[in-house]
């Protein structure tokens, strides 16, 4: 037996990317999504057998259907249904589009989505809609209400970038009123269309990651970060309690954390597209306990750089994902995350992005 949370032997997250059909067309969408299908997609039968081999990791996994939208495979609901006969814990991150009905919402609670998490770019349907490229405002609102009449858990997800981080006190507010049960809050890795997207600075950053653990601390709904883990050592200097750090959870790309594109291939991360195999040919099991990617971003020690060096490197790790994007090397530092550890004195990493202050209301301790 192993334990149950030991991310050498299962991913805590499992995400499967079943399309890369959207009809909307985001700025920072990693996918760079089309409107019509991939006609190499897998299958239904190869999905299936993808949800087979994920149970094989343990009672209850996670397993998170993303895109492009899912709602664009009309086999959908079965997907959700077999993978929840099999034990899976199985989400979803639709799109907001007039696609996503209250008929729907209900469908997939029904089906058995044990939670739904829907984007908000903006508290504004302005700022919203002008972020995704097309009208999604309204539709969100409309899914997240319909989540709540069929008693079905809300996340929402957020983007960090220059453009959109001044919002962040007017989201915190909608998270708040839409009555999610957890703010995931993504910062920018420049990959797809997020390439021409301007990232804010490491000091900025950090600003945010300290006004998040107050907004943890003072909002009904947890919070939580996506490509930025150096939020739990923010949290760690500002409460000295590194066992609450490991508590919030520890996962990075390949340590943790796996993504199955709608080809079939396995990385480490979404954001990390470096494919470790193909499920068509290889179980997922096998791909992330042993292939030689997975098992060395399971290594803090093989680290490089700042963040090799770094005291926090096993309850962090830093954004492999960004350092991959950065340097082509998912082994090398984090270049958002601005801490130096002392004595440190080799290479530091290019510095991203612009400007100091954090979200309305905060200011970095360099102002």
């Amino acid at each position: 037996m192993f334990d149950d949370l030991d991310t050498d032997r299962r991913p805590l997250v499992l995400i499967w990317e079943v399309t890369q059909a959207c009809g909307l067309a985001c700025r920072h969408c990693r996918a760079d999504a089309k409107p019509a299908r991939h006609p190499d997609e897998l299958t239904t039968a190869e999905g299936k057998r993808l949800l087979d081999d994920a149970a094989a990791f343990g009672d209850g996994q996670l397993v998170v259907l993303s895109g492009g939208d899912p709602l664009a495979r009309d086999d959908l609901l079965e997907l959700v249904s077999y993978g929840d006969d099999r034990g899976l814990r199985m989400t979803i991150t639709p799109s907001g589009t007039r696609s996503l009905t209250p008929d729907r919402v209900e469908a997939l609670a029904d089906a058995g989505v044990r939670r739904m998490a829907l984007s908000l770019d903006g508290a504004t349907r302005d700022i919203h809609d002008r972020f995704r490229g097309e009208e999604s405002f309204e539709s969100t609102l409309e899914a997240a209400e319909a989540a709540s009449d069929a008693a079905l858990p809300l996340q929402i997800n957020t983007t960090v970038c220059a453009e959109t981080v001044d919002e962040l006190p007017a989201i915190r507010d909608r998270v708040r009123d839409l009555g999610a049960v957890l703010w995931s809050v993504f910062f920018l890795v420049p990959v797809g269309r997020g390439r021409i997207l301007d990232p804010i600075s490491p000091e900025r950053a950090e600003a945010v990651m300290e006004w998040l653990h107050g907004v943890a601390e003072s909002e009904p709904f947890g919070v939580k970060t996506t490509e930025a883990p150096f939020y739990r050592r923010v949290g760690i200097q500002s409460d000295g309690d590194e066992g609450a750090a490991r508590r919030r959870g520890g996962i990075t790309a390949g340590r943790g954390f796996a993504f199955v594109s709608h080809t079939g291939e396995a990385y480490p991360s979404g954001f990390l597209p470096e494919s470790a195999g193909n499920v068509r040919d290889r179980s997922i099991v096998d791909i992330y306990r042993h292939s030689d990617l997975f098992e060395s971003l399971r290594e803090p020690d093989r680290l490089k750089g700042k963040c090799g060096a770094c005291e926090f490197r096993r309850v962090c790790g830093g954004s492999r994902s960004r350092a991959f994007a950065t340097t082509g090397d998912p082994l090398e530092s984090d270049p958002l995350c601005p801490y130096v550890p002392e004595g440190y004195d080799g290479e530091l990493p290019a510095t991203l992005g612009a400007g100091s202050e954090g979200p309305a209301g905060t200011t970095d301790a360099a102002d």
